[in-house]
């Protein structure tokens, strides 16, 4: 699981800083998670592919997360696109999007499937045979969900050495694969613990951007790997949280401490601080494993 940083900063974008933006790498799937100014080129920058993009998550409709849409849409249909694009995210993006391409006389080429959002309780809204992704809601200045990937347990390893033993021809190596014992000719049952590794333990990533402070989100993230989670303000601006619905770092500390996440991954920081290492330092006070996020940064699960 692999997770690309394309932009981690709150507000508007800056020459060095850009708005929310990443792109999540599991089971071989690219899934962008909204879409801030810029995106298009550090998708570029950051030498990811355009063509293995296929669906498009926007967790709000404030310009800092989906003001790069547009343009990314527009360019899918310069590079030629022929294939569906999905994009989930609140009522009223289909209406955005359609009307600019409308009034540019752009429209694509390709299919625009929209997943219009509107349920404010967690639900499925992506499953296939590897990855299921569902919504967090959250609490901002308007509707906002946030997104939980779950990786599917894989099929089961096989024991080369274990099948070659037992003289097991190929035909059955599928079955084997899927969890079934093995009858031998002679009427014995090799048992597929014998013949088989476990797979490796599936992996989630929640991505929490933007909110106030919401501990009603904990026991739908509990345990997960990692947690990407707002945090825009250090406490000594906690004054502005309600006013703004968003998050200081050491809240974001909180959150991952009671929902025992693996990795704490902050970021949607305000541009008035001098370094982001402080939001770092202050969540570190209540929550031990913190990464900071950084345009251009990459982070690698295995």
């Amino acid at each position: 699981m692999k997770i690309n940083i394309l932009g981690c900063y709150a507000a508007t974008p800056r020459t060095l800083t850009n708005p929310t933006s990443q792109v999540l790498e599991i089971k071989d799937h690219l899934f962008l998670i909204d879409c801030g100014e810029g995106t298009q080129v550090h998708l570029r920058k950051n030498k990811i592919k355009f063509s293995r993009i296929n669906h498009i998550f926007i967790s709000h409709l404030h310009g800092d997360h989906f003001f790069g849409l547009p343009g990314l849409i527009s360019t899918f249909r310069l590079l030629g696109r022929d294939r569906e694009m999905h994009i989930y995210g609140p009522k009223g993006i289909k209406e955005a999007m359609t009307l600019l391409l409308k009034l540019g006389d752009s429209w694509t080429n390709y299919q625009l499937v929209f997943h219009e959002l509107t349920s404010k309780e967690p639900e499925l809204i992506y499953d296939d045979d590897k990855v299921t992704v569902e919504t967090i809601p959250l609490n901002h200045r308007v509707y906002t969900n946030g997104f939980l990937f779950k990786e599917k347990l894989a099929e089961r390893k096989l024991n080369i050495e274990a099948v070659a033993k037992y003289k097991i021809d190929k035909a059955y190596f599928q079955n084997i694969k899927n969890g079934k014992d093995i009858e031998l000719d002679n009427g014995s049952t090799i048992p597929n613990a014998v013949l088989t590794f476990n797979p490796a333990k599936p992996k989630s990533y929640a991505f929490c951007s933007d909110t106030s402070y919401k501990p009603a989100i904990v026991p739908q993230i509990k345990n997960v790997d990692v947690l990407y989670h707002e945090s825009t303000f250090l406490k000594s601006e906690i004054h502005l949280v309600a006013k703004t619905k968003h998050t200081t770092a050491t809240q974001a500390g909180l959150i991952a401490k009671a929902a025992d996440v693996g990795t704490l991954i902050l970021g949607h920081y305000s541009t008035r601080y001098k370094s982001i290492e402080l939001f770092k330092e202050e969540a570190l006070e209540v929550f031990e494993n913190v990464e900071l996020a950084d345009d251009g940064k990459v982070f690698e699960f295995k």
